[in-house]
């Protein structure tokens, strides 16, 4: 009979940790809502961001570097709201395009991904074309 008793106090035991840790990260995804929020709008924020450099027609220069100060910038690493971007173009064959500007027409941006990340909490977009 003790034996029976340790036996489904152990059982109980075990249940009540397993339960007590689920509802441990319950909590933390319920309270990380803000965070969560601001890298979903980073991640929007870096489709934008390429889709308006993909609309910008760039001189370049004999190195393929965009001379126009506009074409030319990069994406900003951090975002005011203290939300890190990046934003990363490629081509039909998957080659990463800098700047996100393709004035090639035999070589134009197929798909768009972009990640945003705030604390510990990262969101990823990807746009097809």
């Amino acid at each position: 009979m003790i034996l029976t008793v340790m036996a489904l106090s152990g059982v109980v035991l075990s249940a009540t940790a397993i339960a007590g840790l689920l509802v441990v990260y319950q909590l933390r995804q319920a309270t990380d809502l803000a965070n969560s929020a601001k890298a979903v709008f980073a991640a929007d924020t870096g489709i934008d961001w390429a889709l308006y450099k993909r609309s910008l027609t760039c001189p370049r220069d004999v190195s393929g570097v965009p001379t126009t100060p506009d074409c030319a910038t990069t994406v900003p690493d951090l975002l005011t709201n203290g939300a890190t971007l990046e934003v990363k173009c490629y081509d039909v064959s998957g080659n990463e395009i800098l700047y996100c500007n393709s004035d090639d027409p035999n070589n134009p941006i197929a798909n768009i991904k972009s990640l945003g990340s705030s604390a510990k909490s990262s969101r990823a977009f990807q746009l097809s074309l």
